[in-house]
């Protein structure tokens, strides 16, 4: 029964005795008093009997129509009292009431977001300052990051959070003043403690709306071991700790910040620049404030929900579609008004506009992606007995968010094999005449109107033999003549192949690099492979801007029209009669810079009546198919285009070979092509 029935109750028996007493002092009870009595104590035996006070419930009955004295009606009252008090002490007093902050959504949101910026930033401030433990600015915002963290828990009463926060603060504080030395010992429990509350923010994020979170691990072991740090450092000798910290001497900062919480994530460099070593007995000092910091500080943020800029991009499409059909309206093609052709012109310009400036709305700088990889590269590399360190480069270089999100695991799996397969020992490498660490290599830029996201690292490379091997065992191919490297180095892509002696729990199932490619294939991407033995190798991820809008090239099969992405086109030719050829009188090849490759003729694929059949007359596109080139032919080129990318719906969504359809300018609908389906839909 909650406080507030309780209080009910005792106020209405208290006006019940009250107005029982200015009864008597009246000179007794009319009939119509006795009833309001009455009807006053059978609403207080209908509330007790539902809040489940058996009692008070029963005793108040018992009173109703009753016909006892006023005398008797005042005795019971006060009984009715006892009783009520009777059966709270034996109810033990009532819960406390939840934390109203604890459960509203919106609060809780905003936490899980400003605590997912600063454990982002933990991370990468731990990386930097393993890198130099002279790092005063690491330290200080390492500081600062659970500084935030303890006062938004504390705010919405997250004990665990709270707790694990403050002790790790104190820690950091007794780095800040030079009592506590940095060693990578310190850094693995700070960052075990960032993991901690990192799989506390997840149960605040997965708790249903209007619920306080349940309960978090049992943080016991944690804090253990977090306050034996403070408690090592309490008991060195002053003396001994200035002495060893001679080489390193960190400068405190206040602890309060100046930003407010999403201002100060936001301030947080993506990637902490180490300053160079000091010199023994130089003291450290923060870096001075970069404009940068005062910009991130004055810049204002919305939060919007991504829902609505997906709507906002759909909206924004199909204003680009009626643009263009307004565009090349028949009508307005013939009118020769300068006044009108200024305003289409001024409407095209303002369409591109907007939908350029909704596009960028959704992106977001895939630094943020590679910084997750540098904890991975420190855990793996240590774990297996390895040095490796991480490069990254075009860390600014923006992509849409949802292909980021679907980038961070065959990113991850990638990373994961590099080390475990491509990087050697050091006494390996030392005994190759390379340096004892490795290097890991993770670079974006833009090509060709794409993302690239290079995977590199300078180990073992791949083993061209090796690969060829365990292929012909597993009957992926009968045997290795004729074929390039480049399809060779596919055939680690073939579902359940590895060249791994031993499974690891790192990788070498022979489970990932299949569904890897197919990952980026459903971001219609590619990866091209680059190896070279003992030199290393490079993996190229080859994406989209966005999924919402293509790049494509219109082509004509009869009277339909299609778009090919033109991301997958190598190149174009008019064959001759010397360039096609019939192997074993079933396979048509085209000659292609002195390589045979498949031709798929289209109209066969999808059923349609061409106007050319003679390969003379056609056109032929170069595409590639997972490692594989072929040959596309199609009866003309109608030009190029960037359409809006409709879903065909339940029904057509799985039609092998198409990816989807778009309006084109001229109000006529064409099915996306998706050239790995046209390649591997069976024979012709």
């Amino acid at each position: 029964m909650s406080s507030e029935t309780v209080s009910q109750l005792r106020e209405r028996i208290d006006d019940l005795a009250m107005r029982l007493l200015l009864a008597d002092a009246a000179g007794g009870n009319a009939p119509d008093e006795t009833e309001q009595v009455y009807g006053a104590l059978a609403r207080i035996s209908e509330g007790a009997r539902q809040a489940g006070w058996a009692e008070t419930a029963r005793l108040a009955g018992s009173l109703v129509g009753s016909g006892a004295s006023p005398d008797a009606l005042r005795d019971g009252i006060v009984r009715l009292q006892e009783v009520l008090e009777e059966d709270c002490r034996r109810a033990g007093p009532p819960p406390a009431a939840a934390n109203p902050l604890a459960v509203d959504a919106e609060l809780l949101g905003d936490f899980v977001m400003e605590a997912k910026e600063h454990l982002t930033g933990i991370e990468q401030q731990c990386l930097a300052l393993e890198q130099d433990p002279g790092n005063a600015e690491a330290v200080h915002s390492l500081f600062r990051g659970f500084h935030t963290i303890k006062g938004l828990a504390g705010f919405l009463e997250l004990g665990s959070i709270q707790e694990v926060a403050h002790e790790v603060e104190t820690v950091l504080d007794l780095a800040r003043n030079a009592e506590l030395l940095i060693t990578p010992g310190v850094i693995d429990i700070i960052l075990e403690s960032a993991d901690y509350l990192t799989r506390g923010v997840r149960v605040v994020e997965s708790t249903p709306a209007g619920r306080p979170p349940s309960a978090f691990d049992d943080p016991t072991p944690l804090l253990e071991r977090v306050r034996s740090l403070a408690t090592a450092s309490q008991e060195t000798p002053a003396d001994s700790a200035a002495e060893a910290s001679a080489d390193t001497v960190v400068t405190p900062e206040p602890a309060e910040s100046q930003l407010s919480p999403a201002a100060e994530a936001r301030a947080q460099p993506a990637v902490a620049e180490a300053p160079a070593p000091a010199a023994r007995g130089e003291t450290v000092r923060p870096a001075a404030k970069q404009p940068a910091l005062k910009k991130a500080a004055e810049t204002a943020t919305v939060r919007v929900d991504t829902a609505k800029l997906d709507y906002l991009m759909d909206m924004v499409g199909e204003m680009v579609i009626a643009q263009s059909l307004v565009r090349h309206d028949p009508l307005l093609s013939k009118n020769t008004e300068p006044n009108l052709l200024r305003n289409l012109s001024q409407l095209t310009r303002v369409t591109s506009e907007v939908q350029r400036t909704t596009m960028a709305m959704r992106m977001i700088p895939i630094g943020l992606l590679f910084n997750r990889m540098a904890r991975l590269v420190r855990d793996l590399s240590r774990k297996a007995g390895k040095k490796a360190e991480l490069e990254t480069s075009g860390e600014d270089t923006e992509l849409d968010k949802t292909i980021a999100e679907e980038l961070a695991d065959p990113l991850m799996h990638m990373v994961r094999n590099a080390l475990d397969h491509g990087v050697e020992t050091p006494e390996e490498r030392i005994a190759a005449g390379k340096t004892p660490t490795a290097r890991v290599r993770l670079a974006a830029y833009h090509h060709g109107g794409q993302i690239v996201v290079e995977i590199g690292d300078d180990g073992r490379g791949l083993d061209r033999e090796r690969i060829l091997r365990k292929a012909i065992e597993k009957g992926i191919i009968e045997n290795g003549d004729n074929i390039s490297d480049t399809e060779v180095f596919n055939l680690i892509f073939e579902p359940g192949f590895s060249t791994a002696e031993q499974v690891t729990d790192v990788s070498g199932r022979g489970v990932g690099m299949d569904v890897v490619r197919r990952h980026i294939q459903k971001l219609r991407g590619r990866i091209d492979v680059e190896s070279e033995r003992g030199r290393g190798s490079r993996f190229l991820l080859k994406l989209p801007l966005t999924l919402a809008i293509i790049d494509g090239l219109v082509v004509g099969v009869g009277n339909s029209r299609y778009i090919v992405p033109i991301y997958t086109v190598r190149e174009i030719f008019r064959p001759t009669d010397d360039n096609i050829f019939t192997v074993r009188g079933k396979d048509e090849m085209a000659m292609v810079h002195e390589r045979l490759l498949p031709v798929v003729r289209f109209y066969k694929r999808f059923a349609v009546k061409p106007t050319h059949e003679d390969p003379c007359q056609a056109l032929m596109i170069v595409s590639e198919s997972n490692g594989k080139e072929f040959c596309l032919m199609v009866d003309e080129l109608l030009g190029r285009q960037e359409v809006v990318i409709k879903s065909l719906g339940e029904t057509l969504k799985n039609i092998p070979g198409i990816a989807g359809g778009a309006i084109l300018g001229d109000g006529r609908v064409g099915l996306i092509v998706d050239m790995n389906g046209v390649f591997g839909n069976g024979d012709e």
